[in-house]
C-alpha cells in the first residue's frame, strides 16, 4: 500500500487555503482521511467540505475518513456537508476528545513548557484521547470495510481535569506545572497579545469554552470497538512523553 501525506511543504502539495491544490493531491488516490485546518466548525469549514467532498468523488476517491468535533454542532453541520457532496464515496466520521498531544506538541505545550497552563476550561473534566490511538482507528477505517456511514466517537478511558493534567504532566516530568483557569475573554486577550487576528482568538476562546462546558465530560468505547483494545490513560501518555523529566 502507498501512502502519500498532503502537506503545504511535502512532496504531495495540499492547502486548505489552496483549493487548487486540493484535486491534484486526490487524483489516483483510493481512500483519504480528512483532517480540515483549523476545526471542521470553524468559518468556511462547510463550504470547503462541499468542495473536497465533490472533487473526491470527481476523482474516484473510494473512501473517505473526517476528523470531526465530539459534541461540536457546527462540525456536524460541515460532516453531512461532506456528505452530501461526496457522492458513491464510503464515509466514515471519527468525532474525538481533546488531544492529550496538545500539552507537549499543540497549543498548550508552550504553557507546560513555562510551567502554568492558562486554559477556559475551569475544573471541567475532559477525556483526552491520545493521537496515536486516533491515528489507528483512522487507518482501520480507511483499510478494512464494515465502516461506511458509520460515526466513531473517540475518547480517552476517564476524564480528567485540567489540574490533573497538570499534576500528571509534573509526576512524569519532574518539574512543577501549575493550571490556571481563565475566563473566555482572557483566553482571547491572551490569544490576540500572542499575535492571533481578534476575530480568530474569540472564535477559538468561544469554542473551547462551549466544548468543556461539561457535556463533553464522558467517556465512549469506540476505540475498543474499533480496535479491540483500551485507550491510552492521560498518565501513560505523560510517562511516555516526559519520562525522566525530559520531553521523548
Amino acid at each position: 500500500m502507498t501512502v502519500r501525506a498532503g502537506s503545504r511543504s511535502g512532496s504531495t502539495p495540499f492547502d486548505w487555503e489552496a483549493p487548487e491544490t486540493w484535486g491534484p493531491a486526490l487524483r489516483g488516490a483510493d481512500a483519504a482521511y480528512v483532517a480540515y485546518y483549523p476545526d471542521l466548525a470553524a468559518p468556511g469549514g462547510v463550504e470547503a467540505m462541499e468542495t473536497f467532498g465533490r472533487l473526491a468523488a470527481e476523482h474516484g476517491v473510494r473512501r473517505l475518513t473526517v476528523l470531526s468535533g465530539r459534541g461540536e454542532p457546527e462540525a456536524v453541520v460541515a460532516e453531512e456537508a461532506l456528505r452530501a457532496a461526496a457522492v458513491g464515496v464510503e464515509l466514515t466520521v471519527v468525532r474525538a476528545s481533546f488531544f492529550a498531544q496538545n500539552f507537549s506538541e499543540g497549543l498548550l505545550a508552550e504553557g507546560v513548557a513555562e510551567g502554568v497552563v492558562v486554559f477556559p476550561a475551569g475544573d471541567t473534566a475532559e477525556p483526552f484521547i491520545d493521537v496515536d490511538d486516533l491515528a489507528d482507528v483512522v487507518v482501520e477505517t480507511l483499510t478494512t470495510d464494515g465502516h461506511a456511514g458509520r460515526v466513531h466517537e473517540l475518547t480517552g478511558p476517564r476524564p480528567i481535569g485540567f489540574a490533573e493534567v497538570a499534576a500528571e504532566i509534573s509526576r512524569a516530568s519532574g518539574r512543577p506545572v501549575a493550571y490556571r483557569p481563565a475566563s473566555r475573554s482572557e483566553y482571547a486577550s491572551m490569544l490576540t497579545g500572542f499575535g492571533l487576528p481578534a476575530p480568530e482568538a474569540g472564535w477559538l476562546a468561544a469554542l473551547f469554552a462551549t466544548l468543556l462546558d461539561g457535556h463533553n465530560a464522558s467517556v465512549t468505547d469506540g476505540v475498543k470497538r474499533v480496535l479491540g483494545r483500551e485507550p491510552r490513560s492521560f498518565g501513560a501518555f505523560a510517562d511516555a512523553t516526559w519520562a525522566g523529566g525530559e520531553e521523548a
